[in-house]
């Protein structure tokens, strides 16, 4: 069991640390009261879950003075991490100002509101087994602290997806690439019945259409590179031809061969039942 707390100061990246580490694979649980964390850690073990986070902070205001005692006795289980975060008044009140939210204390003041509530979580704070300053922070810097403590590897997946345009693009996609131009297999009548997974095919479409391919492939590559290296954590490209049956098929396949440097992946021949390519 990894059972991870999550605590800290208002506008200190609580959110952003939780979905990091909800994409990570963790079952996560926004604003639990302590007096939960014992039996949700419970629930957990019994539907095992290998990788729990709950958040809870100033939030729980009828429950604060619960924080250090529950996370005492929490910590007595196996596998148990709190983390605190902070970051200084400054930057704190640049947040708050950014997004228009009021603070959980609700006093007359924000720097009164930052103040109260270093004090009520400071019994915890000094529990915390890592306490992160995110002043100096970008959401994806902190993203990787948090995972990096954990040990956890921020993971890329380049997911890769043929269709065919007759059907219409898919709505979710990152990118969308158009393979009509290469050579179809559909005017070979001895061709036409198999789809892009089978070899022959492959080597019809690809027979000239190499170089098309190649400005294809780099194309992708720096896109997905660029997007790893922005923070996020999948990249998905979809490839078209006409019905989705041979080129994009035979275009995805080899992306995925020629891409496992960013954990390529085919993750649908979405039309390949719906009729021939032409």
């Amino acid at each position: 069991m990894d059972f991870v707390v999550v605590s800290g100061l208002s506008g200190a990246g609580k959110h952003t640390s939780l979905n990091a580490l909800e994409d990570a694979g963790f079952y996560a649980v926004d604003n639990l009261p302590p007096h939960l964390w014992e039996a949700m850690y419970d629930l957990a073990l019994t539907r095992g879950l290998g990788k729990v986070a709950v958040c809870s902070d100033a939030r729980t205001r009828d429950f604060l003075d619960a924080l250090p005692p529950k996370w005492d006795a929490l910590r007595t289980r196996g596998g148990v991490r709190l983390l605190f975060l902070e970051a200084s008044n400054e930057v704190l009140l640049q947040r708050y100002n950014l997004t228009r939210r009021a603070h959980p204390l609700g006093e007359p003041s924000l720097l009164v509101d930052f103040e109260l509530e270093r004090r009520l979580l400071g019994a915890l704070r000094e529990r915390a087994d890592n306490v992160i300053d995110t002043t100096e922070l970008s959401a994806k810097g902190l993203a990787e602290r948090v995972l990096g403590l954990l040990g956890l590897e921020t993971d890329f997946e380049l997911r890769l997806q043929s269709f065919g345009f007759k059907h219409a693009p898919p709505r979710d996609a990152d990118l969308v690439l158009d393979v009509r131009t290469l050579p179809n297999p559909y005017y070979q009548e001895h061709l036409r019945p198999k789809s892009g997974l089978e070899a022959d095919v492959a080597a019809h479409v690809f027979s000239e259409g190499d170089a098309f391919y190649r400005q294809v492939e780099a194309f992708i590559r720096d896109s997905a590179t660029r997007a790893r290296a922005a923070g996020r954590r999948s990249y998905n490209v979809a490839i078209g031809c006409t019905g989705g049956r041979h080129r994009s098929i035979a275009v995805s396949e080899r992306l995925a061969r020629d891409l496992r440097e960013l954990n390529a992946r085919v993750v649908s021949h979405r039309d390949t039942d719906k009729g021939e390519d032409h």
